[in-house]
């Protein structure tokens, strides 16, 4: 197999030894890990058709890999496997002024199109807490949010066209430089397929202009619950807040050690919410979204009183998730998405039974939206407490589904999920699933045992469950 490659690849791009292959055992979901049996760093798209071309011919299964900041495990390598790093492909190719648009390849940074974008009044709108590392090609895989989401969108909604390859090399064009194109929408189905269907090698992005005033409000309240309900009725008066972030007083208190954002860190929550536009009509949402968080409960609510307080209650938002690893060796994060109006009674529930568990949970989420992101706080060293974490996180999944939600809202399934997968689809959906996947790759060689579970997985997980009375440990499907 590497001899085969040099011909096609430098040598120094192809990687074997077990200290070299180690910085992609795993993904930032680092609970799960393996070493793939090669890696390969291409720099062209013809030497990416090469690889793929090879590997389909000799049946090797491809997993591609973008900065490895995904949560889920979707880019966890596989032993038998090729490891197909995108990190290469770093070079914004264009930006178009006139129709704000950006064609980049996947490789590229998210901050560092917004960046590049900036001279010109325009930026991108997706914004994941991780967009100073996470890279475009991995925000397409996993349809990545942000805390702007609530109003611009997901990943899905601010391309416009990608370009594609096939397990069998062949490159293929989705979507158009438009609004919309002829056809079936197959760029949406690209979307969010975390390197199932083929894999990505440059995307154009769609560019928003800055908007001329934002305006950010700092909420905090003396319960989750009086949070919660704040945000229903925001979202219940008519408004649509740029970002809508809620933060319960575990994740307050971790966030304000670390970047010092001047939180108040006895709040139960506190609610973050951002109106932007116009400037008279920033001012005029802000003065309506203050007058309802007091109405609904705030006991402080303040506004940022310049441009960098304003980056400071982001920046202690943003800084969440590390400012969390400070406080425990290790943390698993959850990401379900529930509707709006349970938001608090889910927030109860959960708090009920991380304590059943004996597993402290911080909560920081997408509230506006009502994507949760649960961080449960455990040791790995401590046997059989990553199970417990691990049971802890499918019972949470499986509340969010029983509420009318769904196992994930941004991070994707990955191995993570593949369990709590069998709770939301039924084995005709599931089918149908698997059928999409052949049509793409009719071996199964992108990405195998990620995203989509097999029948007969869903079947022995629910087995297990009738019969122990819980969820079982989540194991990795071999391939």
């Amino acid at each position: 197999m590497i001899a085969s490659l040099r011909e096609s690849i430098e040598a120094d791009a192809i990687l074997y030894q077990p200290e070299d292959l180690r910085p992609y055992e795993c993904d930032g979901l680092s609970a799960y890990r393996a070493l793939p049996w090669l890696a390969v760093l291409p720099e062209t798209i013809e030497e990416v058709q090469a690889v793929l071309r090879l590997c389909y011919a000799m049946g090797v299964p491809v997993v591609a890999r973008g900065a490895g900041t995904g949560l889920s495990g979707g880019a966890l390598p596989i032993e038998n496997g090729v490891l197909l790093s995108l990190a290469k492909f770093n070079k914004l190719l264009e930006i178009n002024v006139p129709n704000r648009t950006a064609r980049v390849q996947p490789g590229v940074r998210n901050l560092a199109v917004s960046e590049a974008a900036a001279r010109h009044g325009l930026y991108y709108a997706p914004d994941p807490s991780s967009q100073i590392a996470c890279t475009i090609g991995g925000n397409v895989a996993e349809n990545a949010g942000g805390v702007h989401c609530l109003k611009y969108g997901l990943t899905v909604h601010n391309i416009l066209s990608l370009e594609m390859l096939a397990m069998d090399g062949e490159r293929i064009r989705l979507g158009s430089g438009g609004p919309d194109g002829p056809g079936y929408d197959l760029m949406a189905l690209m979307t969010g397929s975390e390197g199932l269907l083929g894999i990505i090698v440059e995307v154009t992005l769609k560019l928003l202009p800055l908007p001329q005033k934002a305006q950010t409000l700092l909420a905090a309240f003396d319960s989750v619950e009086r949070a919660g309900d704040a945000v229903a009725a925001i979202i219940a008066a008519g408004l649509l807040p740029a970002g809508l972030e809620m933060m319960d007083n575990l994740a307050i208190r971790a966030a304000e050690d670390f970047v010092h954002a001047g939180y108040p860190v006895d709040a139960a929550a506190i609610l973050l919410c951002e109106v932007d536009g116009l400037a008279e009509q920033a001012a005029t949402d802000c003065e309506r979204a203050r007058a309802i968080l007091w109405e609904t409960g705030a006991r402080e609510v303040r506004v940022a009183e310049n441009e960098e307080q304003r980056k400071k209650f982001w920046a202690g938002r943003k800084a969440a998730f590390p400012a969390i690893g400070r406080l425990s060796p290790d943390y698993y994060c959850m990401d379900g998405t529930i509707p709006r109006r349970r938001l608090a009674e889910v927030l109860e529930r959960i708090a009920q039974r991380a304590a059943e568990h004996g597993l402290p949970v911080a909560n920081v989420f997408h509230a506006g939206d009502g994507n949760l992101h649960p961080l449960i706080l455990y040791d790995a060293n401590r046997p059989g407490e990553l199970e417990r974490t691990e049971q802890l996180g499918v019972e949470i999944l499986k509340l969010c589904v029983d509420v009318g939600g769904t196992v994930t809202g941004e991070h994707g399934v990955g191995v993570e999920k593949i369990n709590p997968m069998c709770f939301q689809f039924s084995p005709a959906e599931l089918t149908q699933l698997h059928a999409i996947k052949r049509a793409f790759d009719a071996k199964g060689l992108l990405n195998p045992g990620k995203a989509v579970p097999s029948l007969h997985r869903c079947a022995e997980f629910g087995a297990l469950h009738v019969r122990c009375g819980k969820l079982p440990h989540a194991e990795l499907e071999r391939f």
